[in-house]
């Protein structure tokens, strides 16, 4: 961060944000991979990461919301004071606790509500719902391997270092891309273990990267370090954390119940549309990844300057984030419109898919440039520690809009599935006016008591 502050805001943005948006794409790449080699097993196969890339949203968030909160207090200490590295690495071992105990319970729900969630999403019955039972399952196993990487993040983030995590997700995304078909196909010795190897793959990679991390977190090579003796649960710290980490993760997590049910609504229409919303959803994220990206770096600078008691610095941030993912996000989805087709014909060329993803794909690349702005103004929030208004945002942009509508479109209007399109692009819309106002008040300018 001290190196940062030398070059111009915009530059002190992308340095932070570039890395970040590099390593949010690796981490998608974890699905994207799947995705790419289980369509060579059919449509059933293709739909197992689809589906539990939104119930394993649901329940991740609880323990990603406290990373989110890790990091704006460590941001606004380094801001306050970057010398007092005690108060950083306390900061830091806090933070470690608290995601370990998080993931733990995380893994143990998963494993046990997978075949409810199943059933309560429709999820048709036969190889789809056998294909996403192993799946998903093999997926909450690795859950505390996730959460040591999320830890890498939230303390290198908070201190500047964009780029370690990014390093260290690499390494893992490569042993994934290695070792996938080999699980999922076969190879030698080794079976194919078809749509439950492409898990176990995952689970292998993560292994790696998890344990990289934490030789870099508890060694203290990059200016902070994690201590054992410094995680004695303080209550200050703990009640600052679930003060900002609640709001989050009730909102966050409220959201993927809403995802998880518009599935629902999507799984009625069938594997056809099943297959085109998984990988319509997969080739946006990619896109999303700039918006994701800045508004991280956003709330990473933000949360410095108001530490540094800077507010006009701090909104300053908030504004030319905003501009710089426009251009982005505008670009890319203009791509989308004019190549999604070819994209969709990559991973799976059925006639019946690439219909509903190319329909898909008109309604929700307008709607993906008003979640771009959302997602910055969702950063200032964050790099001041105000997630209560993130939280009901979050709340009414599912379950307020997205879910009746997703519902009353398609079914009460005879729309199909091009209700669920329009009720996304509606969502979205409302929600990225209504945050844009929010900001403009400027009660997201707060200085944390840390």
């Amino acid at each position: 961060m001290k190196s940062l502050e030398q070059s111009s805001l915009t530059r002190q943005l992308m340095r932070i944000s570039i890395p970040i948006m590099a390593s949010n794409l690796l981490q998608t790449m974890y699905n994207m991979v799947d995705t790419f080699f289980l369509g060579k097993l059919g449509k059933e196969a293709i739909s197992a990461p689809s589906i539990t890339m939104n119930i394993s949203n649901f329940i991740i968030v609880f323990g990603t919301a406290f990373s989110i909160a890790g990091t704006t207090m460590i941001s606004q200490a380094y801001g306050a004071d970057r010398k007092n590295r005690s108060r950083l690495d306390f900061l830091a071992s806090q933070v470690f606790l608290v995601n370990l105990l998080m993931s733990i319970l995380v893994m143990l729900f998963g494993v046990f509500l997978t075949r409810p969630l199943l059933v309560l999403m429709q999820v048709p019955s036969g190889l789809t719902f056998d294909y996403t039972l192993q799946y998903m399952t093999i997926t909450f196993f690795t859950m505390p391997l996730l959460f040591g990487d999320f830890v890498l993040r939230t303390t290198l983030q908070g201190i500047g270092d964009s780029m370690t995590p990014l390093y260290v997700q690499m390494v893992s995304v490569f042993i994934n891309i290695l070792i996938d078909p080999i699980f999922i196909f076969g190879w030698g010795p080794i079976p194919a273990f078809e749509v439950a190897g492409a898990a176990w793959a995952t689970l292998l990679a993560r292994t790696v990267s998890c344990t990289v991390s934490m030789v870099i977190l508890f060694g203290g090579f990059k200016g902070i370090q994690a201590r054992i003796g410094l995680m004695k649960p303080e209550r200050k710290t703990w009640s600052l954390l679930a003060r900002i980490g609640f709001p989050s993760s009730i909102g966050q997590s409220v959201s993927s119940l809403g995802f998880a049910v518009v599935q629902g609504v999507v799984n009625s229409f069938g594997p056809a549309v099943i297959a085109a919303f998984g990988i319509g959803n997969r080739i946006q994220s990619l896109f999303h990844m700039p918006a994701r990206g800045i508004s991280q770096g956003v709330a990473i600078l933000v949360g410095k300057e108001l530490g540094a008691r800077n507010r006009k610095g701090a909104e300053s941030v908030a504004w030319r984030g905003m501009a710089i993912s426009g251009i982005f996000i505008s670009i890319g989805m203009a791509l989308v419109l004019l190549f999604g087709k070819y994209v969709i014909i990559f991973f799976v060329d059925d006639p019946e898919v690439v219909f509903h993803g190319v329909q898909m794909f008109w309604y929700t690349a307008p709607s993906v440039v008003c979640f771009a702005f959302y997602m910055v103004v969702l950063g200032a929030f964050q790099g001041g520690g105000k997630t209560r208004p993130v939280m009901t945002m979050n709340i009414v942009r599912l379950w307020g809009l997205r879910v009746p509508l997703s519902y009353l479109l398609p079914l009460a209007f005879g729309l199909g599935s091009q209700g669920i399109w329009l009720a996304m692009l509606l969502s979205n819309l409302v929600v990225a006016t209504w945050s844009v106002w929010l900001f403009s008040r400027g009660s997201w300018r707060v200085t944390l008591d840390l």
